[in-house]
């Protein structure tokens, strides 16, 4: 037999559409595996993501504009013109559910972003460089952390004002020290790993161990954490829209609308019910999908 006819044993690389379908099978494969080993986690993720629709499509799917008054139907039942009622201005609440909604996950997704970007960034400089910059960034997180979260959400934002960029500011500087403590105890971890020891023995610079060692190795818990924090995120954005600090009027907001209709609770109760049952099916879906994905993750949690 020729040498030309022996068949070549190495497996010949993939390219193009034979790498992307490979690499969706794998990912229906893992959405597959996390169903059948957290159908709880698996059924909020898909109510998480009924949340993220409805916030994406509110301008289609809102029956009226949130912020329009029907004067002749103040505090309307809940019927078929109006199937969640009206609000003491005439407003449709179904809508303002909906738009309701898009405030909650602009606020969480920018505060998520942001507070795992610091968090992170700072949290493997401290434990790659260690001594002084390790001290002094994290006395300023103990320092952070050591104010009892409600008090610093209540001094920041009554100090900026009732704006939603100043409601993404209070809550990342409450929540950025989470994810510092986390990004720098799993670095002192990582950085003592032998693939590090090789970069540094090969020169690899700071950037390089950063971006090519350590923060690969951090994702999957950064994102367990992030999730779980969504749920932290979308509860205090409504209680400071609850107490006049979030959103300000007429955004609509989950906790601005239970504030509002507090004083009609015994003449229109879904006023309160609605936006309370949506926000607790959130904050209850996004906590289970957290959990979930911290027991699928964790190798320590399989065994």
């Amino acid at each position: 037999m020729s040498r030309e006819a022996v068949a070549d044993p190495r497996p010949v690389p993939k390219t193009g559409e034979a790498a992307h379908a490979a690499t969706r099978r794998r990912s229906v494969a893992a959405i597959v595996a996390f169903a059948r080993a957290q159908p709880t986690g698996a059924v909020c993720l898909v109510l998480i993501l009924l949340f993220v629709l409805a916030a994406i499509a509110a301008p289609l799917a809102a029956p009226y504009d949130p912020l329009q008054q029907h004067r002749a139907d103040l505090l309307a039942s809940p019927g078929a013109r109006y199937p969640l009622g009206t609000d003491a201005l005439g407003r449709d609440v179904l809508s303002r559910i909906l738009y309701g909604a898009r405030t909650s996950l602009l606020i969480g997704v920018a505060t998520i972003l942001l507070s795992v970007v610091i968090g992170t960034f700072f949290g493997i400089l401290s434990g790659l460089l260690g001594r002084g910059v390790d001290i002094v960034v994290q006395r300023v997180m103990d320092a952070v952390h050591a104010i009892p979260p409600i008090v610093l959400l209540l001094f920041i934002s009554a100090t900026l004002g009732p704006s939603l960029p100043n409601v993404i500011i209070a809550l990342v500087v409450v929540i950025t020290p989470g994810f510092n403590r986390l990004a720098r105890g799993e670095t002192l971890r990582i950085r003592e790993e032998t693939y590090v020891e090789a970069a540094r023995a090969t020169g690899a610079g700071l950037l390089r161990i950063m971006g090519r060692h350590v923060l690969p190795n951090l994702l999957a818990s950064m994102f367990t954490l992030a999730t779980v924090s969504f749920a932290g995120v979308i509860i205090a954005e409504s209680a400071l829209s609850f107490l006049g600090l979030g959103a300000p009027p007429p955004t609509p907001s989950w906790g601005g609308m239970l504030s509002d209709g507090l004083q009609y609770v015994t003449e229109a109760p879904w006023l309160v019910l609605v936006p309370a049952i949506v926000l607790s099916l959130a904050v209850f879906a996004f906590n289970l999908v957290g959990d979930a994905l911290r027991d699928h993750l964790d190798p320590r949690m399989k065994r």
